[in-house]
């Protein structure tokens, strides 16, 4: 009796069964077994990421399967991946995350009358003294003036603090200013424009008039200087006297909906963009 290809056996039984397999679609899970790093230095992937708070072991498990973890720049689908989370950048869906545990990093909504420093050998009230027993190690980064309310960034990492104060990596601040006046068209060029002051030029990121109403103004000013009194020495110069300044960002940090006085410890995913902002 004739037999066409497709009944005539191609190899004795058991034969041929792994390169069969091989045409099936492979399981995710799949992939750990193929591709072990139990030799390698450091930790498992998915026990960093729980440690830092981005899910149970399950669920970063899944994430991994799922193609949403990065290491250095790297997507990550295999399971059991060892990692040095002194060294590497890990970032979930696009957006890095800190991972680090030895370091912490406030936001504080500094009130008006309040010196930037961790004490004050004249009894004035500091930012040091609202942290409290928060105050070990940590450090403010930068200033605001004793007048000037908003947000202000304490951290126990010297680094960070360093880079995102530091005028060359041009970190940008928000303030909102109420000024005395009106603002004219002629003002808003100038500014953004730039305007020298007595200790060189400044040059505003963005500026807008965010409300005007009985003789007064609203304004917001982004800026990257860190020179003393400069948002109200420049807008002075142009005319406009401020009455009250509140800082409401550094970068991607936002004062948003923080009463006054009040401080919270920022999430892993905001110091991760912060050290993305500044590099580290």
């Amino acid at each position: 009796m004739d037999t066409t290809a497709d009944d005539t056996p191609t190899t004795s039984g058991g034969e041929g069964w792994s390169e069969d397999m091989e045409l099936a679609p492979a399981h995710p899970r799949d992939a750990e077994a193929t591709e072990p790093d139990d030799d390698a230095p450091g930790e498992r992937l998915q026990k960093v990421l729980a440690r830092a708070g981005v899910g149970s072991r399950r669920v970063c498990e899944d994430m991994i399967d799922q193609g949403r973890i990065s290491v250095d720049g790297q997507v990550v689908r295999v399971q059991g991946k060892r990692v040095d989370p002194d060294t590497v950048v890990i970032a979930v869906d696009g957006r890095r995350i800190d991972i680090r545990n030895d370091k912490v990093t406030y936001a504080m909504n500094k009130p008006f009358g309040v010196i930037t420093s961790m004490s004050d050998d004249r009894g004035r009230p500091t930012v040091g003294d609202m942290m409290g027993d928060l105050a070990t190690g940590l450090v403010h980064v930068g200033r605001l003036d004793q007048d000037t309310e908003g947000l202000l960034l304490l951290t126990t990492d010297g680094e960070l603090a360093h880079r995102l104060a530091h005028p060359s990596y041009e970190v940008k601040k928000t303030y909102l200013a109420q000024v005395s006046g009106s603002v004219s068209r002629d003002v808003t060029r100038r500014l953004r424009k730039g305007v020298e002051l007595e200790d060189g030029p400044v040059v505003v990121d963005s500026f807008q008039v965010v409300d005007t109403h009985a003789g007064q103004s609203v304004v917001e000013v982004v800026l990257h200087e860190g020179r003393k009194h400069v948002v109200r020495r420049l807008l002075d110069e142009v005319g406009l006297p401020v009455n009250r300044l509140t800082r409401t960002a550094i970068g991607p940090i936002e004062l948003a909906r923080m009463r006054s006085g009040t401080i919270r410890k920022l999430t892993r995913t905001e110091v991760g963009a912060l050290h993305e902002l500044v590099g580290l």
